[in-house]
């Protein structure tokens, strides 16, 4: 039955029923507030249970929410911990502590500690006498760098870069090596030719007289030679009349470098680099210090034309001429003393024009043209055999002469670090050298305070205008054996600055390896 069909008491009954539901229990009318609800009247639960059962969806929905979120968050918790158990088993004592893994970047092996050294050269190194001091000290068995000021730096050596010719030369051409002067036949009948090499010892003493150059070959002996030669070769006519002077080995325009100081030609120092010469140019042949001349080829054909004549040529004295040979055969030919023997008569008095001759030697025997221009790549590349490090050198000339020289004190010193272990023949510069106190161009030097040097140091002198130089080897007070090399330097320098130089290498000498950079 329907609603509308119910009678109105059962309607009515219903509408107060379903209003009671909404708005909740209410007392009966006239009932006192507080007072049990009357019999007949249905009765809402309160609370947790009430708003249950009002919303059931809502609670219901809510309720699986949080299940969800307690599942998960369980399986979560418990992943973690069977994680950390297989990662972190239980730590265990042990009796010996785990040391802590250092964090730093530690090299492959510990580099000895280096000792300190405490002695001082540097009062020495401040004489004013010294002007701008370049210097490099070396302990010659580990290498080590004891001293150095400015040592990088190329500049002008004087005569100290003719250790460095001594040593090119025994590489490129070897301890034995002799320069050849040869006379051969000329293109025209009664003209023989005289080659130059480069020999400066060739002499023009007779027979059983010695020059400056002990052992030197003889014009005489040549010129023997040749008239017996030429007369045999030309029965009919055995008179040489025409000498030919051929001094092409290099160019001879490329004989005198631009900042080589005239002067020292008529000081008897120097002479014009030619590949022929006599005596090294010398007036007097038995003089290390004696005039030279402006024209040494000149020189040498003047003394040859007396000699053929002395040598019992029929025509006499040949007329003398300029040009070159055309591979005629050879007449005559003397040679030189052997390289070894040429060093040791350079080094100790410093002799220029051997400097000048071995350079230009080596030059041609490496391919190159003997010119000052390849001196750099000649002398550069004989040393490269040491195993030294020759970039940013410059070599102009062999004897040292040359202002725009650039050679460092480091070099320097290195080198003579392999020169004093003798090895591939280089105890021939050692023995040369001038020695402290005792030979040489030292043998008047170390004086004084540095007179406990004397007998100990082994070394190289240089001198310009503008330098005071000494390089070589110390054998010091602790038996350290030291290298060095020192150069003073500035335009009109005095002579002061030589025992300057000795009281410097005395105080190195003194301090053997506790010698400080500071």
């Amino acid at each position: 039955m329907s609603d509308s069909q119910q009678p109105p008491s059962r309607r009515a009954a219903r509408a107060s029923t379903t209003s009671r539901g909404r708005r909740g229990v209410e007392p009966a009318a006239g009932a006192e507030p507080g007072a049990a609800p009357s019999e007949g009247t249905t009765t809402e639960p309160r609370g947790i249970a009430g708003f249950v059962r009002r919303h059931p969806r809502a609670v219901l929905t809510t309720s699986l929410s949080v299940a969800f979120v307690l599942l998960a968050s369980g399986s979560l918790l418990a992943g973690i911990a069977v994680g950390s158990a297989d990662a972190a088993p239980a730590p265990t004592a042990s009796a010996t502590p785990t040391a802590e893994p250092d964090p730093r970047t530690l090299p492959a092996t510990i580099a000895a500690p280096s000792p300190v050294r405490t002695c001082s050269i540097l009062s020495f190194a401040r004489s004013p006498e010294l002007a701008t001091i370049h210097g490099t000290v070396i302990n010659a068995a580990s290498g080590e760098v004891l001293f150095d000021r400015r040592g990088d730096a190329a500049v002008r050596t004087a005569s100290v870069l003719k250790v460095a010719t001594a040593a090119a030369a025994l590489s490129a051409l070897g301890p034995d090596f002799r320069i050849t002067t040869k006379v051969v036949a000329g293109s025209t009948p009664g003209t023989v030719v005289l080659v130059g090499a480069g020999d400066a010892t060739l002499s023009r003493l007779p027979a059983g007289q010695e020059s400056i150059y002990r052992g030197a070959p003889k014009l005489s002996d040549l010129a023997a030679q040749v008239v017996a030669a030429h007369a045999a070769a030309n029965p009919e006519s055995p008179g040489i009349t025409q000498l030919v002077l051929d001094a092409t080995y290099w160019n001879p325009a490329d004989a005198w470098h631009p900042t080589w100081n005239r002067d020292r030609i008529p000081a008897g120092f120097q002479a014009p680099a030619t590949a022929l010469m006599v005596d090294g140019d010398r007036a007097d042949p038995r003089a290390q210090t004696s005039p030279r001349s402006d024209d040494p080829i000149a020189r040498a054909g003047t003394a040859f034309a007396q000699a053929i004549a002395a040598a019992g040529n029929p025509a006499g004295v040949p007329s003398v001429s300029r040009g070159s040979a055309v591979g005629g055969a050879v007449l005559g030919q003397v040679q030189s003393q052997p390289v070894s023997r040429l060093i040791a008569q350079m080094l100790p008095n410093s002799d220029n024009m051997l400097g000048e001759m071995l350079a230009r030697i080596t030059s041609k025997s490496l391919g190159l043209d003997g010119s000052t221009a390849s001196l750099t790549q000649a002398i550069t590349g004989a040393l490269n055999t040491y195993g030294l490090d020759t970039a940013g050198l410059v070599i102009k000339d062999g004897s040292g002469l040359a202002t725009d020289n650039g050679v460092p004190t480091r070099f320097m010193a290195q080198l003579f670090a392999v020169i004093q272990t003798g090895e591939q023949n280089l105890s021939i510069i050692t023995e040369a050298l001038p020695v402290a106190g005792e030979s040489g161009t030292l043998a008047g030097r170390f004086t004084g305070s540095s007179a406990v040097a004397r007998g100990q140091v082994t070394a190289k002198t240089g001198f310009l205008r503008s330098a005071h130089t000494l390089s070589g080897i110390i054998r010091a007070a602790d038996g350290t054996v030291l290298t060095f090399a020192f150069y003073a330097i500035r335009d009109g320098i005095t002579d002061g600055a030589r025992p300057a130089l000795d009281a410097l290498t005395a105080g190195a000498f003194r301090c053997g390896n506790n010698l400080s950079n500071n």
